[in-house]
């Protein structure tokens, strides 16, 4: 029989996936993952993103063994391995989602697409997000994105029937792919068991704090729903995430209580919808990966692009403040960090050391485990103040220090230089009297490195820069079109108008 193949890319789960139930309704599967090399030497790749794949991978096989049909997993060029495929199985039919990645998977997709139409092969593609393709702008974004969160979850298939010799197990031939070590602590286990049991501890009990707690990193590796790698390589669907969640803010507003956790239920719910609002400006603006979104601000921080001395105390967490340096330490360490903790890092970045985000993307894309292309790039922007229609947040790094780690708890677990300051002086060591550094064994300069730079002055001195580029250029059309293009017709709060552009930024409170 020829069987129909099912091409894994993003979507490694057997529930809720519409390309796998189409492919089962016309007959035999073939179920498929390339391990493409070309791409985990892209500079936005790491070895924890790959030890998330490998286990989800592997959880897949199990899945689909059990269902009666191993997953084959094959390692190279994707042309040469579905050409040697073809010649074996004779199939005429592939099914996947779609992705919406970066330029090298969009690439990967035009040749893939080229090599369907050569061979006669029939590729269907399924949405797998909100995001939709072919987009000129936002109108009715949400709506369609409603419709398709609420309508029904596919089935899980009940059996699959075998093709050909069984294939080499994906655990072995995954074991022979080459990659770096890189170790990190508390890594996050990968694949459809830890997701699903990720996202019912959340919803059990771990949500009702949600909306409080996920500010602060003290707080929120706990009530976050750390679901944010499973939604990046589809081992659970973010309809199944949407639609259990919204059951679960119905059950607990039936029960006439629990006002806190229905209230982080909806922030919850909020959130899920900004994944695809986000993924959706890669989409319909592939270049954002390498160029402002908003033409206007090209070359805003063309000058720095070689900074070395700023770029490397970020990359080793040691630019002399303390939290900023902790929750470096914490990302770089772990994979995983809260996202405003995200946007101070990328702002910090962006206007304390004016960096160029070109430069300081691929570095947090690789610390990322659940780097997600669309997400990332459009929020990198975001930060950088590079959108033009997005309000610029430059965050205090001392501030967020005293409001998210008052007593220095944090600080203490990833600077151990400082453990023993006393909270009245971890927020700003480097102010201490040389006594107290002496006595606290942290003296300022050997111990623990001074900061890099006095962050309200530097902040003052971003916000001349920004100030002064939007003076000397005319930004208004180009952000008419971004706002057209990308804005949100979602009901939100905005700032009066006025003939500034900069005033007419949109804020978008993810937090």
């Amino acid at each position: 029989m020829t069987p129909v193949v099912v091409w894994f890319k993003r979507d490694l789960r057997v529930e809720d996936n519409s390309a796998l139930m189409a492919a089962i309704a016309e007959g035999p599967i073939l179920p498929v993952y390339v391990v493409e090399p070309d791409y985990w030497r892209m500079p936005y790749t790491s070895a924890r993103q790959w030890q998330f794949l490998e286990e989800s991978l592997i959880a897949l096989d199990q899945s689909l063994t059990a269902l009666g049909q191993p997953l084959w997993v094959a390692v190279g060029d994707i042309e040469e391995v579905f050409t040697r495929m073809h010649q074996r199985f004779q199939f005429q039919r592939m099914h996947s989602h779609e992705e919406t990645g970066p330029g090298w998977t969009y690439s990967r997709d035009q040749q893939v697409k080229a090599w369907s139409a050569r061979n006669q092969i029939e590729w269907i593609e399924h949405r797998q997000h909100g995001v939709m393709r072919g987009r000129a702008d936002r109108r009715h974004w949400a709506k369609q994105w409603a419709g398709l969160m609420d309508a029904s979850r596919q089935p899980l298939a009940t059996e699959l029937i075998a093709i050909g010799d069984p294939p080499k197990p994906a655990a072995e031939v995954l074991s022979g792919v080459s990659m770096n070590p890189e170790q990190i602590t508390d890594a996050q286990p990968g694949g459809l068991v830890a997701g699903d049991a990720l996202l019912a501890g959340f919803l059990q009990s771990r949500a009702e704090t949600y909306r409080g707690g996920m500010s602060s990193p003290l707080t929120a590796c706990t009530v976050c729903s750390r679901l944010s790698p499973h939604l990046s390589l589809g081992t659970v669907s973010l309809r199944t995430v949407w639609q259990l969640s919204q059951t679960r803010r119905d059950e607990l507003k039936s029960e006439g209580g629990r006002s806190r956790f229905v209230a982080s239920l909806k922030s919850f719910g909020s959130r899920l919808h900004w994944h695809c609002h986000f993924m959706q400006k890669l989409e319909s603006e592939p270049r954002m990966e390498f160029e402002p979104l908003h033409r206007g601000f090209i070359g805003l921080r063309d000058n720095q692009l070689e900074n070395s001395e700023h770029l490397q105390r970020l990359t080793e967490g040691c630019l002399g403040w303390p939290f900023v340096d902790a929750c470096l330490r914490c990302l770089r360490q772990t994979g995983w960090i809260n996202f405003r903790m995200r946007a101070m890092l990328v702002a910090v970045a962006s206007y304390h050391l004016w960096l160029d985000w070109r430069l300081t993307a691929p570095i947090f894309a690789r610390w990322f485990t659940d780097f997600e292309a669309g997400i990332h790039f459009s929020q990198m922007q975001m930060q950088a103040g590079t959108t033009g229609i997005n309000a610029n947040r430059i965050y205090s790094p001392i501030k967020q220090s005293e409001d998210q780690d008052p007593d220095g708890q944090f600080i203490r677990q990833w600077v151990p230089e400082l453990s023993q300051v006393s909270s009245e002086w971890i927020h700003t060591p480097w102010k201490m009297p040389l006594s107290l550094q002496q006595r606290f064994g942290c003296v300022i300069g050997k111990h623990y490195p001074e900061p890099i730079g006095e962050p309200t002055q530097l902040a003052r001195e971003a916000r001349a820069k920004l100030k002064l580029w939007i003076e000397q250029h005319d930004l208004r059309p180009e952000t008419a079109r971004v706002l057209e293009t990308h804005g949100s017709r979602r009901k939100q709060s905005r700032p009066r108008k006025t003939k500034k552009v900069s005033d007419q930024q949109i804020s978008l409170d993810l937090e």
